[in-house]
């Protein structure tokens, strides 16, 4: 039987999109994953606004944090969603990479952050496929 797949999600503050897509895949594959998310310049807090539309998908990311991305944290991971943290995060031999590019819901309104939910509910539902994992 093949390993569980480790998803890493990171964006700078670790505040909206990488929680948001935390949630989501945490919430359609249980624990079929490994799901993590942090950043490289992590907030103290989660943004609101992120919280409020998730949970009007009926998703609690309440109980997430902003976290310091490491090395190690993306060294043990076998695929690292990155979300405009550019060339800060580190790159390592066999792990897979892919570079989501999504609007930084950090200062925008509801209905914007929403827009970017649904962009990331699509992307976490074809990462699932890529994974072969039922969501």
């Amino acid at each position: 039987m093949a390993a569980k797949p480790s998803v890493l999600f990171v964006c700078v503050h670790n505040a909206g999109r990488s929680q948001m897509a935390q949630g989501f895949l945490t919430h359609l594959a249980g624990d079929a994953v490994d799901v993590r998310s942090a950043g490289t310049a992590p907030a103290d807090t989660i943004n609101p606004l992120a919280v409020e539309a998730m949970a009007e998908l009926g998703i609690d990311i309440t109980g997430q944090t902003p976290k310091i991305l490491t090395p190690d944290t993306v060294e043990t991971s076998t695929v690292v969603i990155t979300m405009g943290c550019g060339d800060t995060c580190p790159y390592y031999p066999g792990v897979t990479y892919r570079d989501w590019k999504l609007d930084d819901p950090a200062g925008q309104h509801l209905d914007t952050v929403r827009a970017i939910r649904d962009q990331i509910e699509q992307r976490v539902r074809d990462l699932l496929s890529e994974l072969g994992i039922q969501g």
